[in-house]
């Protein structure tokens, strides 16, 4: 024998009333007799308290929705059931609301509304839905029978959330129900004392009522029916990646209901686990699918299995010398609390007993505050004791799983995982059993928390980051561009997914937490009406708290350097080619690998030397490994690579200046690279990454452009006064001619000094077969010292500077998940 519940949110609607039925009648062809509990129409519980309370307000608006109420029940009843035989049961409507309507009113003149009279009336919800569903399995043609749960369910006179006296119920349920023949429909939720006074067991206790009855029938299964499909890894509004679990030991059911999960009260899993029962949990809108079974022994691949949260805590911090080796202090402490009736859920000590940590609800913070205050008053005056501390908006995560007993490693891959998101554990509580690992966090961080636990747990083969895009120029177009077309490969052979989650530029700016489509993201930045700020762009970032975000700064702009330390210190990794951060002052640069180092983020910026070239990568792979930086030689310019590997006698120096500003090759205005500052910024990073602490001004600098070509005051006017000094640097390729050698504009690190400056170089020296507009550096090390290391390849272009960036993305994403 199976035993059916069917939970409010199964009984939304005629519609889904109807699969109910349909379920039922499906059963009954198997079973000839079985019980079915059902909780009331949607909604209704909510709406009988709030009419409650009205009443003993003196509101009259307890008539109109008393009338609403009745309204959906008869709607109900008229969709089921074919208007010619509909007498009966509108009869008995209008009877249960008339009683109704009397409990209420004599509420509303004494103004006063008793635990006892709101169960009598909240009775009257699930009463009715039984009610309509009994009539309309009669009208289907099912042998049927209303069951009233008071004359067989008894508790205490604890109106409200009474306790249930599980050996008369059984002996009761057994009198009442094992001789029933047909469906016996069951209004779960309710109860009543010896007496034969109404009570309720409290709110989500139908589960109870169907546990009761499957314990006392012996029943083979018990199932539960919901709108979901069976118990998910986590809850699915705050972590969408959730999945649904075949499985469940009632020992990991009981620790994730605890923590807040959605399954069933762990009360009403009493009677199941006492007599051995498994529990279904299953989805009326898909049949096919089994459900997830709770059971004695269940075997899973997984090594936990569920990961769930409450919401809101209170933490209630007790510390102090005089706690130290006291015996009876824990016994007077949570004696306190027992007296005022207020439960603990999470309570932690270090093992040198100078502190104690507890969580309760939020409500219970002051009262428990109180009552220990009150208990330790004379050691807390003598100073034996610190006054109470509470730490309100704190949230708990747990993760369960049979199979996390005597397995290594989960407990550093939970800490990893939060530690890595910048996700600071406040408290830790685990219990010898091994069952369940919960950490007490910042509120703000909970979906973030479940979100980063549930990838790597559950997606431990999958890598997801959320990107977050500022400069859509041709570095950033070219990088969204690549990040569209990789998406499938990255998807497929390395289980990386990559959301962009917000795009900003001097336009405006987007966000999509699910990810944009980042195919039509100029359409969706022209729609979006949002004008680029970036104090609102960065707290919008810094707001959503998604795990595994990193910010690529795709601008060239100095305004937003100011803020890589405030995103860096919110556990978000960053990723620029944008050099303004590195190649400042030397005190900036050193603040952010210290942010870096303290929050376990990265700062990744490959592309502000040699551009996609592994340049500061092989730099530190060197120094990692053990290698002494020696020297350090580079042509870092593609610009000035060009023109110089062009400059051969054959066509004036003005010339190729023109032709490598009308290719692109050179910015707007040449002298913004033929002054050299950019290659000192350059050798001033490579510097500062090879562990030498050097100043911008401490870079040696040669301008090859004279005085006059420096103050031209337009580009114009620069190329023409350009064209007057030719014959001063035809002078210097001459003389380098005459020396078997040509003109390079070389960065050179030695000695722990940096010099950008035109240099000859002969044929024996890498430098003399550049071409085009390569970049090359030359790393002379303790290893390579006799044949240097080198590496070659385009320095510039927007194509090879996006590939650096998404590369480090990538590192980025390979590092954190």
């Amino acid at each position: 024998m199976k035993i059916l519940k069917f939970g409010g949110s199964t009984l939304f609607d005629a519609d889904s009333t109807q699969k109910v039925i349909q379920i039922i009648q499906k059963e009954s062809k198997q079973e000839q007799s079985f019980p079915v509990v059902v909780s009331a129409f949607s909604g209704i519980t909510d709406l009988i308290i709030e009419l409650s309370h009205c009443a003993a307000n003196h509101g009259q608006n307890y008539k109109i929705l008393l009338k609403q109420i009745q309204d959906t029940h008869t709607t109900m009843a008229a969709e089921l059931i074919p208007e010619a035989n509909q007498s009966a049961i509108m009869g008995q409507i209008q009877t249960m609301f008339a009683e109704m309507m009397d409990t209420l009113h004599g509420v509303f003149l004494v103004r006063e509304l008793s635990f006892k009279t709101l169960d009598f009336v909240l009775s009257f919800g699930e009463t009715l839905a039984a009610t309509i569903l009994t009539a309309a399995l009669q009208e289907k043609g099912s042998e049927t029978t209303l069951i009233d749960p008071r004359t067989f369910i008894v508790t205490d006179n604890r109106f409200g959330f009474a306790h249930v006296n599980f050996k008369e119920s059984e002996k009761k349920t057994i009198e009442a129900l094992k001789d029933k023949k047909g469906i016996s429909v069951i209004p779960g939720f309710i109860g009543a004392t010896a007496d034969g006074e109404t009570t309720t067991l409290g709110r989500g206790a139908s589960d109870l009522t169907a546990t009761l009855v499957g314990a006392a029938l012996k029943a083979d299964e018990i199932e539960i029916w919901t709108d979901v499909n069976g118990i998910m890894t986590a809850d699915p509004q705050k972590v969408p990646k959730a999945i649904s679990i075949d499985s469940l030991s009632f020992v990991e059911a009981l620790e994730l209901s605890h923590f807040g999960a959605r399954i069933i009260r762990p009360q009403a899993m009493h009677p199941a686990i006492q007599a051995g029962i498994p529990v279904r949990i299953r989805n009326i809108h898909q049949l096919d699918y089994e459900g997830t079974c709770i059971d004695s022994e269940v075997e899973s691949a997984f090594l936990v299995k569920g990961i769930s949260s409450i919401d809101e805590i209170a933490l209630l911090r007790i510390q102090g010398s005089g706690l130290m080796g006291v015996v009876g202090i824990s016994n007077r402490l949570f004696g306190a609390l027992a007296k005022q009736e207020i439960n603990v859920i999470l309570i932690t000590q270090a093992s040198s007993e100078h502190s104690i940590c507890i969580a309760v609800c939020p409500e219970s913070a002051d009262l428990a505050k109180d009552a220990i205050g009150e208990e330790f008053d004379l050691e807390i005056s003598a100073g034996a004791m610190e006054p109470i501390i509470v730490e309100r908006d704190r949230s708990i995560v747990a993760i369960v799983g049979e199979n996390m007993r005597s397995t290594p490693g989960i407990s550093a891959r939970l800490f990893e995982a939060l530690g890595k998101n910048g996700i600071n554990v406040i408290a830790i509580a685990q219990g010898s059993s091994e069952r369940n690992i919960s950490v007490v966090i910042d509120r703000t961080d909970e979906s973030k928390a479940l979100n980063t636990l549930h990838d790597a747990f559950f997606l431990s083969g999958t890598k997801s980051i959320h990107l977050f895009i500022l400069g859509t120029g041709l570095i950033g177009g070219t990088l969204l561009k690549q990040i569209q077309d990789h998406t499938p490969h990255l998807q497929k052979q390395s289980s990386l997914e990559i959301r962009v989650v917000g795009i900003g530029n001097i336009d405006g700016m987007v966000f999509n937490v699910n990810g944009l489509n980042i195919s039509k993201w100029q359409i969706l930045m022209e729609k979006s009406g949002q004008k680029i700020n970036l104090d609102r762009y960065i707290n919008t970032m810094l707001d959503l708290n998604l795990p595994n975000s990193v910010f690529v700064d795709a601008t060239g702009i100095e305004t937003i350097v100011d803020y890589y330390e405030q995103i860096l210190g919110s556990a978000i990794s960053i990723v620029t080619p944008n050099k303004i951060a590195n190649s400042g002052p030397l005190s900036r640069y050193n603040k952010l690998k210290e942010c870096v180092s303290a929050h376990g983020v990265k700062f990744l910026y490959e592309t502000n030397v040699g551009a996609g070239l592994p340049v500061l990568s092989t730099l530190n792979d060197l120094m990692s490994s053990g290698d002494q930086i020696l020297k350090i030689e580079a042509v870092l310019s593609g610009t000035l690579s060009y023109i110089f590997n062009s400059f051969n006698g054959d066509r004036q120096f003005s010339e190729i200046v023109r032709e490598a500003r009308d290719k692109g090759l050179s910015e707007p205005d040449p002298r913004d690279d033929l002054n050299g500052l950019d290659v000192a910024r350059k050798i001033l990073i490579l510097a500062r990454d090879s562990g030498i602490p050097l100043e911008p001004k401490d870079v040696e600098v040669e301008n090859i452009l004279n005085a006059e070509c420096r103050k031209a005051p337009t580009v114009d006017a620069f190329l023409r006064a350009l064209e007057k000094s030719d014959p001063e640097i035809e002078e210097r390729r001459k003389a380098a001619e005459k020396n078997n050698a040509v003109l390079r504009y070389i960065a050179c690190l030695e000695n722990g000094k940096a010099s950008v400056k035109l240099q000859e170089v002969n044929g024996s020296h890498p430098f003399y077969g550049l071409s085009g507009s390569d970049n090359m550096i030359v790393f002379t090390t303790d290893r390579y010292k006799e044949r240097p290391l080198v590496i070659k390849g385009p320095g510039a272009g927007a194509e090879v500077t996006a590939a650096g960036v998404f590369a480090d993305i990538i590192r980025i994403a390979n590092y954190l998940s």
